[in-house]
């Protein structure tokens, strides 16, 4: 009997591990396809710039890019703020980061590149300080942060509540 118990616990552990890759997997697939998407409307935004600066030079008119092509400018650098997003969510999902010199794909943890040699800034990892309210006088564990314990008023506030909506007329 043990000796399944023990088959079913291994079979259970590979099964989680495979679904969380094939999960990982399937999110990059769709970011990869939301990335070949942007590109493709970086693509068009091009041509329209190209289009309307054609056209100018064919009518000899002088063309003032901070005017004219603003709006499409925006708009490609929203597009690459985009994709930029979506390609650090896919390293993210394969626990890689991109060489600050090279853009080579690395792993997170490598204190230099492997393909140009570049030291590679280490990742801050921020500490949370937990506050605790020292005038919080109520037993439970609670988030009470404005010097007043919100614990030990809560059956006041549902007091006030119902006289409230039992009686309409108190101000």
């Amino acid at each position: 009997m043990e000796f399944f118990d023990k088959l079913g616990k291994k079979a259970s552990e590979a099964y989680k591990v495979t679904a969380d890759k094939t999960g990982k997997l399937a999110k990059e697939a769709k970011l990869r396809v939301k990335i070949s998407d942007l590109k493709n409307q970086v693509k068009e935004v091009y041509e329209e710039i190209g289009k309307k600066v054609y056209e100018k030079y064919t009518k000899e008119e002088g063309i003032d890019i901070k005017t004219e092509l603003e709006p499409e400018c925006t708009k490609i650098d929203v597009l690459n703020a985009e994709i930029e997003n979506n390609l650090d969510e896919c390293l993210e999902l394969k626990d890689k980061k991109m060489c600050t010199k090279c853009s080579a794909q690395i792993d997170k943890n490598v204190k230099f590149c492997p393909e140009c040699g570049e030291k590679q800034e280490e990742e801050q990892v921020k500490e949370v300080e937990i506050l605790e309210n020292k005038d919080c006088n109520c037993d439970k564990e609670c988030s009470c942060n404005d010097n007043k314990c919100k614990c030990e008023n809560e059956d006041s506030n549902i007091e006030k509540t119902v006289e409230v909506e039992s009686n309409p007329d108190l101000d």
